[in-house]
């Protein structure tokens, strides 16, 4: 939050890793708490791998304000169902896509926020969303899903720089905020700033800076984490 995030998602899975329901309740109180704060609180995503209705349900009673849905596990038809449940409980619905396909099927389908998701290359990734049919007057949020590399060399920022300036409006990370140690210029802080400064790819390098530097304090597009 103090670095700049507009949402944090929480995998309430404990068979995955994960947090458990508890977990996400309490991320969801600590948020309330910033209520009259300075950043004040941001929104909290159930990003627990969804197949039943009650765990929508669940999401809406603990204060979520999303939950995601996976097209390539649900298809169409449960896709479509879950969207109206989460609707019914005033949940916002991100759909995880894999294809382009599967993005004009979805936003066909009536969803207004697509993750592109387990597509490691950039330029795949990027073209997941371009040239999309989108309903007149209609918008469609473009969420790029960013996997951490196993390296030292947070590749990861220049990669959401390329997915910002093809059209993406919200970069989704995590483990990659943990890759360096607590240096000044590595810790999670540094590397959302970082990622969130206005640069080109052309005249700039993607290394990772304290957020004092071109652009920073100027509104580029959200992060999650």
């Amino acid at each position: 939050r103090e670095f700049g995030v507009t949402g944090i998602a929480v995998m309430a899975d404990e068979r995955m890793g994960g947090c458990t329901n508890d977990d996400l309740k309490l991320f969801v109180e600590e948020q309330r708490r910033a209520h009259m704060e300075v950043p004040g609180p941001v929104s909290i995503i159930n990003s627990d791998m969804i197949i039943d209705e009650l765990q929508i349900a669940q999401s809406a009673a603990y204060g979520a304000v999303a939950v995601v849905l996976s097209y390539e596990l649900l298809g169409e038809e449960e896709t479509v169902k879950f969207m109206k449940a989460a609707q019914a409980v005033e949940l916002e619905s991100i759909v995880s896509v894999t294809s382009k396909e599967d993005a004009q099927k979805a936003i066909d389908a009536g969803a207004r926020m697509i993750m592109v998701n387990n597509v490691d290359d950039a330029e795949e990734r990027i073209a997941v969303i371009e040239g999309l049919n989108i309903p007149e007057g209609k918008a469609v949020t473009t969420i790029a899903n960013i996997a951490s590399r196993a390296d030292q060399a947070f590749q990861e920022i220049e990669e959401v720089w390329a997915c910002r300036d093809s059209g993406f409006n919200v970069a989704w990370v995590n483990d990659v905020l943990y890759k360096g140690g607590a240096d000044a210029i590595e810790h999670p802080g540094a590397i959302i700033k970082s990622m969130a400064a206005k640069s080109s790819l052309k005249f700039a390098s993607p290394m990772v800076k304290s957020g004092r530097g071109e652009g920073a304090r100027e509104y580029l597009g959200d992060i999650m984490m």
